[in-house]
């Protein structure tokens, strides 16, 4: 059967983890098509990888299924799940990582971080379906406490991909862990507070400012960045020398330097303020 999966990890190009998940699939399912969606977030980085997964799930078919392995609890009593949605069937140690995904079904933003229902608080018209991995029938005989991507999510993702349905994986749940997206803050005289959430290959620093943040008026917005200021938003990298905003293609507003990268002329971080004002 031809289906798609996607990986998302932070297992790195300079070893063989990924070649062993891919390996493990294929040898399931030979006709599958394996994508690579990022392998070098950052260790650990279960914010990172969700806002990198967020950015690419909305381009690929329906029918999907993405394989998402940031799992710094790995070997532990943390809960794997397969969420199946109108979008895509989502496979993943139960750690927050599908917290941007889940966020356009909700009504509601999350405020705290923990378990939200998959029953309640979603947009009508929206149908979730959640499951526990606990069937080791799919699982790989030998499993290793260290390796649950190469040993139970990839036979399980390679198991989907031929057709087997989510609860023949487990039990239903009606929680999933999410964590509170970063939004920007409100000033009293009218700024915004943002921060960098996320720094790409280029150096470009994306913002959790969204273009809807950003108010419409005749003045042209001030961008403050460390001890740099910027004045209006670019279309292009081309349109001025130097630092520039714009926003970006996933509608988040981003700071880069045309030919370089901003992150090292400014010498910034993730979790870094910057400040919007007329």
């Amino acid at each position: 059967m031809n289906s798609i999966i996607t990986l998302t990890s932070d297992f790195g190009l300079y070893d063989g983890y990924v070649a062993s998940m891919k390996g493990v699939i294929l040898g399931i399912n030979p006709e599958v098509t394996l994508v690579d969606i990022c392998h070098t977030t950052e260790p650990h980085n279960i914010n990172q990888a969700a806002f990198v997964l967020s950015t690419s799930v909305k381009f690929f078919p329906s029918k999907t299924i993405h394989l998402i392995v940031v799992d710094p609890g790995v070997g532990t009593k943390r809960p794997a799940i397969i969420l199946k949605t109108p979008h895509g069937c989502f496979i993943t140690p139960d750690n927050g990582s599908l917290s941007y995904v889940l966020e356009s079904y909700l009504l509601e933003p999350v405020q705290t971080k923990g378990p939200i229902s998959i029953a309640k608080g979603i947009k009508p018209g929206i149908s979730l379906e959640a499951v526990q991995i606990t069937n080791p029938r799919f699982w790989r005989t030998n499993v290793s406490p260290t390796f649950h991507g190469r040993d139970i999510f990839a036979p399980v993702a390679a198991a989907l991909s031929l057709g087997f349905l989510p609860v023949e994986f487990g039990e239903p749940v009606n929680t999933i862990e999410m964590f509170p997206l970063p939004k920007p803050d409100k000033n009293r005289n009218g700024s915004l507070t943002g921060h960098i959430i996320y720094i790409d290959k280029f150096g470009n620093l994306i913002t959790n400012v969204h273009s809807g943040d950003i108010p419409v008026n005749k003045h042209p917005i001030n961008i403050q960045v460390g001890a740099e200021r910027i004045v209006g938003l670019s279309r292009t990298y081309a349109d001025k020398s130097g630092l520039l905003a714009y926003i970006g293609s996933n509608e988040y507003m981003e700071i880069a330097v045309k030919g370089g990268s901003a992150a090292s002329v400014l010498n910034v971080k993730i979790g870094d303020e910057i400040q919007l004002s007329d």
